[in-house]
């Protein structure tokens, strides 16, 4: 953003100072009266092409101040989501690892509640029949005592009736305090569960806002390349200026199309870490999907490879680590208007029509950090939100945004990390890769 702003800045400075001394510094030359033709004096009249230089200084300088307007109101907003967007999705993770074990204890309180109370059941069906089998027992330690023939048998006999009541009591009391503070712990997990609900709720408040945040960032992007297309048209108006007027601002007219692009790719993915968050919060993402058993299927049908993943000469193609420019997923050519399926189950997390970089695209989640994009598309058939299952339509290839020819881009991301997607992809039969 910052970049974007000096080089506007610096258009701004370069038309509004430079044009003038340039003029001045290059006087006309015309023909002087009642001389010869071949000889030429210096025109004291004003440039016949001042208004116009006028007119055009005028035209760019509140096209800028439109869009430094715009960067302004957004800036504060901007700043503060690029800042929170990893840190909210981390947070939301933990919310959802917070809420699943809060979940998990409940239900193992509920089996040892439901054990407990099966067992105090059980205890107390033990003692009504004991009680009945000591109802049935003569009142008489003599006639208890006639009827085995020894004493000592008889107070065996009688002890042991009362000392096994007395346990199932025991046992049947613990058995129900037991019970009473596994009830009471799971009251307190519910509310507890409860309140990280609520977190969760505000989380997805959260993720909302920034998602807002980001439609304006697209929104700021629109207004950036109308004002870069401007300049662009008024470019022209510079002919017959100094050589070194026109080559510094064609140059920081391509930084800024070099920013604008890089920009755009971005907000793509800021959108897509938006989508897959309130995914995470609704649950509807795919589960158990690792980077491992990863297996994708081809987006298009009969395609062939025009340009591979990895480093490249291409200009206009963003810098990665080392490499100054890096093609970050590969690109697929197959008759215009083919159909794009999605190459493994998941959920949209971001659709886009737009005119720079990736051009209209769609971008699946499918779990565990994993993301597939399908840019320069014609059309998008799916809206944020949709489960797609592997091999359903998403759109049709095409050609806009940043493209020179009917083709798709297939992206493949991994924690928003950049990955080849032909180690998860089968072969490709027939392809030709360059």
């Amino acid at each position: 953003m910052r970049r974007a702003l000096i080089a506007l800045a610096a258009v701004g400075a370069l038309v509004a100072l430079q044009l003038p001394a340039a003029m001045a510094s290059s006087p006309m030359m015309c023909p002087g009266p009642g001389a010869a033709s071949s000889a030429r004096t210096t025109c004291p009249s004003a440039d016949p092409n001042q208004a116009l230089y006028d007119q055009l200084t005028t035209r760019l300088n509140s096209d800028m101040a439109r869009a430094l307007t715009s960067v302004h109101q957004l800036s504060t907003a901007l700043d503060l989501a690029a800042a929170n967007q990893q840190a909210l999705t981390s947070v939301i993770a933990s919310q959802e690892a917070r809420i699943a074990d809060l979940e998990a204890q409940i239900t193992a309180l509920e089996t040892q509640i439901a054990d407990t109370q099966g067992r105090i059941d059980v205890e107390r069906a033990q003692i009504a029949s004991l009680a009945r089998a000591i109802y049935r027992q003569p009142d008489s330690l003599l006639v208890l005592f006639a009827r085995t023939g020894n004493l000592h048998d008889a107070m065996v006999a009688a002890a042991d009736m009362v000392v096994a009541g007395q346990r199932a009591h025991a046992l049947e009391a613990k058995l129900e305090a037991d019970l009473a503070k596994l009830e009471k712990d799971r009251t307190a997990r519910l509310a507890e569960l409860d309140r990280e609900n609520t977190v969760m709720s505000q989380l997805s408040g959260s993720l909302t806002t920034l998602s807002g945040l980001i439609s304006l960032q697209s929104g700021l992007t629109t207004q950036l390349v109308a004002l870069m297309g401007q300049l662009t048209a008024a470019q022209g108006g510079l002919r017959g200026q100094p050589p070194s007027v026109t080559a510094a601002l064609a140059q920081l007219l391509e930084q800024q199309e070099q920013d604008l692009i890089a920009r755009a790719y971005q907000a793509a993915w800021n959108q897509a870490q938006v989508g897959a968050g309130l995914a995470m919060v609704t649950r509807t993402l795919p589960v158990g999907t690792t980077l491992p058993g990863l297996v994708l299927s081809w987006p298009m049908a009969g395609a062939q490879i025009t340009q591979p993943y990895g480093p490249s000469t291409l200009y206009l193609e963003p810098p990665l680590g080392q490499y100054a420019h890096f093609h970050t997923g590969i690109d697929l050519a197959a008759p215009f208007g083919t159909t794009v399926k999605s190459a493994a189950d998941g959920v949209v997390v971001a659709v886009a029509i737009t005119s720079v970089g990736y051009g209209n695209y769609v971008i699946v989640a499918h779990g565990g950090g994993i993301m597939t994009l399908y840019a320069h598309l014609l059309e998008v058939d799916v809206k944020v939100g949709d489960k797609v299952a592997r091999g359903q339509r998403v759109g049709r290839e095409g050609s806009s945004g940043l493209s020179t020819g009917p083709h798709l881009h297939f992206e493949l991301r991994v924690n928003d990390q950049v990955t080849d997607p032909m180690r998860y992809l089968p072969p490709l039969n027939g392809s030709k890769t360059p």
